[in-house]
């Protein structure tokens, strides 16, 4: 997996903040408050209900600590890193009340995020034997894409723009609206930073002829192309341009489109499909 340094606390904490402010609603937990004694200590774990890898353990370690600051959290399979059914991921002591009070917030943010990093790692690991890398698209969870991508990384994957600021990315209702590849590709020529990198999405090998033969671009985006194809649109750009596959790239196809010879795969599931890792809190 991609070994990756964390982001500072300071940026996830408001994401950790919305959803325990969501989750306490107006009057805090009611039913801990209701039924848990006073001063009560207790032990708890984060365990793992099937094999995965994990990501996510930041923010449910700043969940805890929001909650209760004087909360003990011991992390024991860091982010990134493969575990077995069964395994604890974390222990959390101190205050029976806070840790019950957190422990909602940080096992749906630990569930989804070693859920997106144990697909990303599936993808992967149909790359093996290949240049090709597995990356992300910006078909995220509103608020939450900073984390999702990161479990992405976690998995072995590679991100995509983050946002629409980060790059130039020229796709088909683009070239639609504004007159076609060569107009779309001129005006970037025109008028964008050298610092930027564009990108441009095809769907026939004529449109790539033409992006080979007009200039302007660093990567181009295969939509939707069959295999055969895209074997053809990597010895047309024989090396010249970076290439994506995208469109419908499901886990039983990657390793045949990784053949091809193609730089990237963008798989939109990763991040809208991946579903949530089973997790517990045991006390």
């Amino acid at each position: 997996m991609n070994a990756q340094p964390n982001f500072p606390d300071l940026i996830l904490e408001p994401l950790v903040r919305a959803a325990l402010s969501e989750d306490l609603g107006s009057y805090g937990d009611l039913t801990t408050r209701t039924v848990i004694p006073a001063g009560t200590r207790y032990g708890a774990c984060i365990v793992a209900r099937e094999a995965g890898i994990a990501s996510g353990m930041q923010l449910a370690a700043i969940a805890f600590r929001l909650v209760d600051p004087a909360l003990a959290f011991r992390l024991h399979v860091p982010d990134g890193t493969p575990f077995k059914a069964g395994a604890v991921l974390a222990e959390i002591s101190g205050d029976a009340a806070s840790i019950l009070t957190g422990e909602r917030v940080a096992l749906n943010f630990a569930g989804r995020l070693c859920a997106i990093a144990t697909m990303t790692a599936g993808f992967v690991a149909e790359t093996q034997g290949t240049r090709t890398r597995i990356t992300c698209t910006r078909k995220t969870t509103p608020g939450l894409r900073i984390v999702e991508k990161q479990a992405v990384l976690h998995g072995g994957g590679f991100n995509h723009r983050f946002s629409l600021s980060d790059a130039i990315l020229i796709k088909d209702n683009h070239i639609a609206a504004a007159g076609g590849i060569r107009p779309v590709l001129q005006a970037v020529k025109a008028r964008a930073s050298h610092m930027v990198r564009v990108e441009i999405e095809v769907d026939r090998l004529d449109q790539l002829a033409e992006v080979l033969d007009e200039g302007g671009a660093d990567v181009v985006l295969l939509d939707n192309m069959d295999t055969p194809t895209l074997r053809e649109a990597v010895a047309m750009t024989d090396g010249r341009l970076v290439l994506e596959a995208s469109g419908n790239m499901r886990l039983e196809r990657i390793a045949e489109v990784a053949a091809t010879g193609v730089d990237y795969i963008s798989v939109g599931a990763l991040t809208h499909s991946a579903g949530t890792l089973d997790l517990g809190l045991d006390f």
